[in-house]
């Protein structure tokens, strides 16, 4: 199961056309997204393409899981605020929640980030971008446009 934690950056617009293609590749795709995300998706279409409900909030104590346990994980748009988020372990939304705990979980990472050319000249940018990668994160610089096949085919097949 591919946990895809998505960003408010203009490729989450057509994050379902992405969906599709990890389906077909065989993928079980479970969404979460950042709250600003959130008011950019079609929550509940992508939750009837998922099969999952797309969450945004916590779930509270005693509550169920409502998304199976993740084989892999990746951040599809990730922006320049939830990479320096993630790479200080800011945990305030469950999108970075989800992210921070995948860390210690031992499975595949991946970020594929979507930022500003001036975000990304800010200097502490690329050090919070190797910070994650020296822990293990994979990642794939594809500039402002993100190709949805060259992703799948980074993500390979459904392990």
């Amino acid at each position: 199961m591919l946990a895809l934690v998505v960003c408010a950056a203009p490729p989450v617009l057509r994050i379902g056309e992405l969906i599709e293609l990890l389906q077909e590749d065989g993928w079980t795709v479970c969404l979460t997204a950042t709250p600003t995300a959130a008011t950019w998706i079609d929550r509940e279409a992508l939750a009837q393409q998922t099969g999952y409900p797309v969450r945004v909030e916590w779930r509270m104590p005693g509550d169920p899981e409502p998304h199976p346990p993740a084989t892999a994980v990746a951040a599809i748009p990730a922006t320049f605020n939830v990479i320096n988020k993630w790479a200080q372990g800011i945990n305030d939304t469950l999108a970075l929640g989800v992210l921070n705990e995948a860390l210690g979980a031992d499975i595949p990472l991946y970020v594929f980030p979507n930022v500003k050319a001036q975000l990304a000249a800010h200097p502490s940018y690329n050090r919070h971008l190797q910070l994650l990668h020296d822990a293990g994160v994979t990642m794939l610089r594809l500039g402002r446009v993100l190709h949805w096949r060259t992703i799948v085919d980074q993500l390979g097949p459904s392990g």
